[in-house]
Protein backbone atom coordinates (compact mmCIF):
# COMPACT_ATOMS: atom_id res chain seq x y z
CA UNK A 1 0.00 0.00 0.00
CA UNK A 2 1.29 3.38 -1.11
CA UNK A 3 -0.08 5.79 1.14
CA UNK A 4 -0.90 8.70 -0.86
CA UNK A 5 -2.60 6.18 -3.27
CA UNK A 6 -5.49 5.89 -0.71
CA UNK A 7 -5.98 9.25 0.49
CA UNK A 8 -5.31 11.46 -2.93
CA UNK A 9 -9.00 12.14 -3.67
CA UNK A 10 -9.90 12.99 0.10
CA UNK A 11 -11.46 16.47 1.40
CA UNK A 12 -11.38 15.22 4.68
CA UNK A 13 -8.74 13.26 6.41
CA UNK A 14 -8.61 12.93 10.35
CA UNK A 15 -5.64 10.58 12.56
CA UNK A 16 -5.92 9.34 15.70
CA UNK A 17 -3.57 6.72 17.75
CA UNK A 18 -4.24 5.37 21.52
CA UNK A 19 -4.94 6.60 24.61
CA UNK A 20 -2.61 7.65 26.81
CA UNK A 21 0.27 8.03 23.80
CA UNK A 22 3.63 6.96 23.90
CA UNK A 23 6.48 8.00 21.72
CA UNK A 24 6.12 5.62 18.92
CA UNK A 25 2.20 6.51 18.36
CA UNK A 26 2.86 10.73 19.35
CA UNK A 27 5.88 10.08 16.21
CA UNK A 28 3.59 8.11 13.82
CA UNK A 29 0.56 9.88 14.14
CA UNK A 30 2.58 13.18 13.75
CA UNK A 31 4.84 11.99 11.27
CA UNK A 32 1.55 10.59 8.98
CA UNK A 33 0.12 14.33 9.58
CA UNK A 34 3.22 16.18 8.57
CA UNK A 35 3.48 14.18 5.19
CA UNK A 36 0.43 14.33 4.15
CA UNK A 37 -0.12 18.16 5.12
CA UNK A 38 2.48 18.50 2.60
CA UNK A 39 1.10 16.47 -0.22
CA UNK A 40 -2.23 17.62 -0.07
CA UNK A 41 -2.15 20.86 1.07
CA UNK A 42 -5.54 22.07 -0.10
CA UNK A 43 -7.15 19.10 2.29
CA UNK A 44 -8.32 19.49 5.64
CA UNK A 45 -6.59 17.20 7.69
CA UNK A 46 -7.14 16.76 12.22
CA UNK A 47 -5.12 15.30 14.72
CA UNK A 48 -7.42 13.61 17.26
CA UNK A 49 -5.10 12.93 20.47
CA UNK A 50 -4.76 12.91 24.26
CA UNK A 51 -2.38 15.70 24.81
CA UNK A 52 1.61 14.29 24.67
CA UNK A 53 3.66 14.41 27.33
CA UNK A 54 6.03 17.85 27.57
CA UNK A 55 9.16 16.34 25.40
CA UNK A 56 7.32 15.46 22.38
CA UNK A 57 7.34 19.46 21.95
CA UNK A 58 10.17 19.45 19.58
CA UNK A 59 8.04 17.90 17.03
CA UNK A 60 6.66 20.46 14.60
CA UNK A 61 3.25 21.10 14.75
CA UNK A 62 2.41 19.31 17.55
CA UNK A 63 0.31 22.19 18.71
CA UNK A 64 -2.10 21.55 15.62
CA UNK A 65 -3.20 17.98 17.95
CA UNK A 66 -7.22 18.38 19.15
CA UNK A 67 -7.53 16.91 22.35
CA UNK A 68 -11.40 17.36 22.32
CA UNK A 69 -12.84 14.50 20.54
CA UNK A 70 -16.64 16.49 19.88
CA UNK A 71 -16.97 17.37 16.32
CA UNK A 72 -19.62 17.21 13.55
CA UNK A 73 -16.98 16.10 10.54
CA UNK A 74 -17.51 12.76 8.70
CA UNK A 75 -14.05 12.31 7.35
CA UNK A 76 -13.40 10.97 4.36
CA UNK A 77 -10.63 9.09 5.34
CA UNK A 78 -9.51 8.43 8.89
CA UNK A 79 -6.37 6.60 9.91
CA UNK A 80 -6.13 4.49 13.35
CA UNK A 81 -2.37 4.31 14.15
CA UNK A 82 -0.37 1.95 16.65
CA UNK A 83 -3.42 0.32 17.92
CA UNK A 84 -7.04 -1.08 17.04
CA UNK A 85 -10.28 1.01 17.24
CA UNK A 86 -10.64 -0.47 21.20
CA UNK A 87 -7.59 1.96 22.07
CA UNK A 88 -9.13 4.76 20.35
CA UNK A 89 -11.44 6.37 23.41
CA UNK A 90 -13.10 9.22 22.81
CA UNK A 91 -12.34 9.01 19.27
CA UNK A 92 -13.86 6.08 18.70
CA UNK A 93 -17.18 7.70 17.08
CA UNK A 94 -15.50 9.84 14.79
CA UNK A 95 -13.74 6.51 13.73
CA UNK A 96 -16.66 4.69 13.15
CA UNK A 97 -18.39 7.27 11.12
CA UNK A 98 -15.79 7.81 8.78
CA UNK A 99 -16.23 6.82 4.93
CA UNK A 100 -13.01 4.82 4.62
CA UNK A 101 -10.96 3.43 8.21
CA UNK A 102 -7.18 2.96 7.51
CA UNK A 103 -5.73 0.68 10.57
CA UNK A 104 -1.78 0.76 10.44
CA UNK A 105 -0.48 -1.02 13.17
CA UNK A 106 2.64 -3.41 14.62
CA UNK A 107 1.16 -4.79 17.30
CA UNK A 108 0.51 -8.88 17.21
CA UNK A 109 -2.62 -8.80 19.55
CA UNK A 110 -4.58 -5.79 16.38
CA UNK A 111 -6.74 -8.20 14.32
CA UNK A 112 -7.53 -4.87 12.37
CA UNK A 113 -10.34 -2.54 12.66
CA UNK A 114 -10.55 -0.84 9.05
CA UNK A 115 -11.20 -1.37 5.73
CA UNK A 116 -7.85 -1.18 5.24
CA UNK A 117 -5.70 -3.07 7.41
CA UNK A 118 -1.60 -2.48 7.36
CA UNK A 119 -0.69 -5.07 10.61
CA UNK A 120 3.12 -5.76 10.79
CA UNK A 121 3.94 -7.28 13.97
CA UNK A 122 7.86 -8.38 12.74
CA UNK A 123 8.07 -4.23 12.26
CA UNK A 124 9.58 -2.14 15.05
CA UNK A 125 7.57 0.22 15.62
CA UNK A 126 4.28 2.03 13.72
CA UNK A 127 6.49 4.85 13.14
CA UNK A 128 9.01 2.01 10.97
CA UNK A 129 5.55 0.93 9.18
CA UNK A 130 4.90 4.35 8.16
CA UNK A 131 8.18 4.83 6.62
CA UNK A 132 8.51 2.24 4.35
CA UNK A 133 4.51 3.44 3.12
CA UNK A 134 6.00 6.84 2.69
CA UNK A 135 7.80 7.69 -0.73
CA UNK A 136 11.01 8.43 0.38
CA UNK A 137 11.65 11.75 -1.84
CA UNK A 138 8.61 13.57 -0.17
CA UNK A 139 9.64 13.15 3.40
CA UNK A 140 11.74 16.74 4.92
CA UNK A 141 13.46 16.95 7.87
CA UNK A 142 10.23 17.70 10.53
CA UNK A 143 8.71 14.87 8.93
CA UNK A 144 12.11 12.69 9.79
CA UNK A 145 12.14 13.68 13.05
CA UNK A 146 9.03 12.55 14.01
CA UNK A 147 9.27 9.49 12.99
CA UNK A 148 12.63 9.00 14.39
CA UNK A 149 11.45 9.78 17.74
CA UNK A 150 8.77 7.04 17.37
CA UNK A 151 11.07 4.37 16.22
CA UNK A 152 13.82 5.32 18.82
CA UNK A 153 10.85 4.77 21.51
CA UNK A 154 9.26 1.82 20.68
CA UNK A 155 12.62 0.26 20.37
CA UNK A 156 14.40 1.39 23.34
CA UNK A 157 16.87 3.44 21.31
CA UNK A 158 17.56 0.21 19.57
CA UNK A 159 18.09 -2.27 22.67
CA UNK A 160 14.95 -4.26 22.57
CA UNK A 161 15.00 -7.41 20.06
CA UNK A 162 12.29 -5.96 18.23
CA UNK A 163 15.02 -3.78 16.09
CA UNK A 164 16.11 -5.43 12.95
CA UNK A 165 18.91 -4.70 10.61
CA UNK A 166 15.65 -2.92 8.69
CA UNK A 167 14.85 -0.59 11.47
CA UNK A 168 18.69 0.73 11.61
CA UNK A 169 18.09 0.96 7.91
CA UNK A 170 15.49 3.10 7.97
CA UNK A 171 17.18 5.10 11.49
CA UNK A 172 20.45 5.75 9.45
CA UNK A 173 18.16 7.18 6.17
CA UNK A 174 16.64 9.49 8.45
CA UNK A 175 19.62 11.30 10.31
CA UNK A 176 20.80 12.02 6.72
CA UNK A 177 18.44 14.83 7.02
CA UNK A 178 21.02 16.43 9.53
CA UNK A 179 18.84 16.81 12.86
CA UNK A 180 20.55 16.22 15.95
CA UNK A 181 19.45 12.93 16.87
CA UNK A 182 21.58 12.62 19.81
CA UNK A 183 19.58 15.85 21.51
CA UNK A 184 16.11 14.36 20.46
CA UNK A 185 17.68 10.75 21.99
CA UNK A 186 18.57 12.84 25.61
CA UNK A 187 15.32 15.32 25.66
CA UNK A 188 12.12 12.73 24.53
CA UNK A 189 13.60 9.21 25.98
CA UNK A 190 16.36 9.44 28.99
CA UNK A 191 15.43 13.45 30.29
CA UNK A 192 12.60 13.11 33.52
CA UNK A 193 12.27 15.78 35.95
CA UNK A 194 12.99 15.82 39.58
CA UNK A 195 9.73 14.37 40.75
CA UNK A 196 9.79 11.65 37.77
CA UNK A 197 12.84 10.71 39.43
CA UNK A 198 11.69 10.74 42.47
CA UNK A 199 8.11 8.40 42.06
CA UNK A 200 10.72 6.23 39.84
CA UNK A 201 13.14 5.57 43.08
CA UNK A 202 9.70 5.35 45.36
CA UNK A 203 8.50 2.40 42.88
CA UNK A 204 11.52 0.37 42.33
CA UNK A 205 12.27 1.29 46.26
CA UNK A 206 9.02 -0.91 47.45
CA UNK A 207 8.95 -3.13 44.55
CA UNK A 208 8.91 -6.87 45.35
CA UNK A 209 10.24 -9.76 43.72
CA UNK A 210 7.97 -13.13 43.39
CA UNK A 211 8.01 -16.84 42.02
CA UNK A 212 11.31 -17.56 42.80
CA UNK A 213 12.37 -14.18 42.26
CA UNK A 214 11.88 -14.53 38.69
CA UNK A 215 9.12 -11.53 38.18
CA UNK A 216 9.16 -8.22 40.21
CA UNK A 217 6.65 -5.90 40.89
CA UNK A 218 6.01 -2.70 41.63
CA UNK A 219 2.24 -0.28 42.39
CA UNK A 220 2.26 3.48 42.59
CA UNK A 221 -1.11 4.20 44.65
CA UNK A 222 -3.41 7.16 43.32
CA UNK A 223 -2.60 8.76 47.17
CA UNK A 224 1.65 8.61 46.14
CA UNK A 225 0.58 10.45 43.04
CA UNK A 226 -1.21 12.97 44.70
CA UNK A 227 1.58 13.29 46.80
CA UNK A 228 4.51 13.53 44.75
CA UNK A 229 1.94 15.77 42.48
CA UNK A 230 2.48 13.27 39.22
CA UNK A 231 0.48 12.05 36.43
CA UNK A 232 0.64 8.77 34.31
CA UNK A 233 3.01 10.55 31.67
CA UNK A 234 5.35 10.73 34.51
CA UNK A 235 5.24 7.10 35.44
CA UNK A 236 6.92 5.85 32.02
CA UNK A 237 10.11 4.03 32.42
CA UNK A 238 9.67 2.67 35.84
CA UNK A 239 8.51 -0.84 34.28
CA UNK A 240 11.75 -0.80 32.12
CA UNK A 241 13.75 0.05 35.50
CA UNK A 242 12.49 -3.14 37.22
CA UNK A 243 12.77 -5.32 34.22
CA UNK A 244 16.90 -4.15 34.67
CA UNK A 245 17.24 -6.33 37.98
CA UNK A 246 19.53 -9.55 37.74
CA UNK A 247 17.64 -12.83 37.95
CA UNK A 248 14.41 -11.15 36.22
CA UNK A 249 12.39 -12.68 33.51
CA UNK A 250 9.16 -10.70 34.14
CA UNK A 251 8.62 -7.08 35.41
CA UNK A 252 4.98 -5.69 36.51
CA UNK A 253 4.30 -2.48 36.93
CA UNK A 254 0.83 -0.98 37.76
CA UNK A 255 -0.45 2.06 39.06
CA UNK A 256 -4.19 2.89 40.05
CA UNK A 257 -6.63 4.41 38.10
CA UNK A 258 -9.88 4.66 39.79
CA UNK A 259 -11.77 2.73 42.84
CA UNK A 260 -10.13 -1.28 42.17
CA UNK A 261 -8.77 -0.32 39.21
CA UNK A 262 -5.23 -0.51 37.96
CA UNK A 263 -3.41 0.14 34.83
CA UNK A 264 -0.84 -2.77 34.04
CA UNK A 265 2.43 -2.14 32.49
CA UNK A 266 4.28 -5.74 31.79
CA UNK A 267 7.65 -5.99 30.32
CA UNK A 268 10.10 -9.60 29.33
CA UNK A 269 13.28 -10.47 28.89
CA UNK A 270 11.77 -13.30 26.19
CA UNK A 271 11.03 -16.31 28.49
CA UNK A 272 7.16 -14.44 29.22
CA UNK A 273 5.54 -13.29 26.22
CA UNK A 274 3.42 -10.45 27.92
CA UNK A 275 1.10 -10.08 25.11
CA UNK A 276 -0.31 -13.28 25.55
CA UNK A 277 -1.09 -12.93 29.44
CA UNK A 278 -2.59 -9.03 28.43
CA UNK A 279 -5.08 -10.65 26.35
CA UNK A 280 -6.36 -12.58 29.14
CA UNK A 281 -7.29 -9.47 30.54
CA UNK A 282 -8.43 -7.75 27.61
CA UNK A 283 -5.24 -5.74 26.76
CA UNK A 284 -2.64 -6.94 24.33
CA UNK A 285 0.88 -5.13 22.75
CA UNK A 286 3.96 -6.97 22.24
CA UNK A 287 6.03 -10.68 23.28
CA UNK A 288 8.22 -8.66 25.21
CA UNK A 289 5.80 -5.02 26.04
CA UNK A 290 2.15 -5.22 26.70
CA UNK A 291 -0.10 -4.01 28.94
CA UNK A 292 -4.19 -3.69 30.28
CA UNK A 293 -6.51 -2.87 32.30
CA UNK A 294 -7.28 -4.59 35.59
CA UNK A 295 -9.74 -4.88 38.28
CA UNK A 296 -9.86 -5.64 41.74
CA UNK A 297 -7.11 -5.13 44.82
CA UNK A 298 -3.55 -4.56 43.89
CA UNK A 299 -3.02 -8.48 45.73
CA UNK A 300 -5.57 -9.75 43.64
CA UNK A 301 -4.46 -8.16 40.09
CA UNK A 302 -0.96 -9.80 40.92
CA UNK A 303 -2.24 -13.59 41.86
CA UNK A 304 -4.17 -12.99 38.71
CA UNK A 305 -1.14 -12.02 36.66
CA UNK A 306 0.97 -14.68 38.33
CA UNK A 307 -1.39 -17.80 37.08
CA UNK A 308 -0.52 -16.41 33.55
CA UNK A 309 2.70 -15.45 33.84
CA UNK A 310 3.70 -19.07 35.68
CA UNK A 311 2.00 -20.60 32.87
CA UNK A 312 3.94 -18.72 30.50
CA UNK A 313 7.14 -19.73 32.14
CA UNK A 314 6.61 -23.41 32.28
CA UNK A 315 5.69 -23.40 28.70
CA UNK A 316 9.43 -21.42 27.95
CA UNK A 317 11.11 -24.30 30.28
CA UNK A 318 9.58 -27.28 28.32
CA UNK A 319 11.05 -26.07 25.13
Amino acid sequence: MRIIDEVKNAKTIAISGHVRPDGDCVGSVMGLYLYLKKELPQTQIDIYLEKPAAIFDCISHIEDIRSEFQSDVVYDVYFALDCNDERLGEALPLYQRAGKRINIDHHISNKGCGDINVIEPQISSTSELLYDLMDHEKIDIEIAKAIYIGIIHDTGVFKYSNTSPRTLQAAAELIQFGFDFPALIEKTFYEKTYVQTQIMGRAVLESMRFMNDRCIVSVVSRRMMDFYQVGPKDLDGIVNQLLVVSGVECAVFMYETGTLEYKVSMRSKGKVDVAAVAVKFGGGGHVRAAGCTMNGTYHDNINNLSIEIEGQLKKAAAV
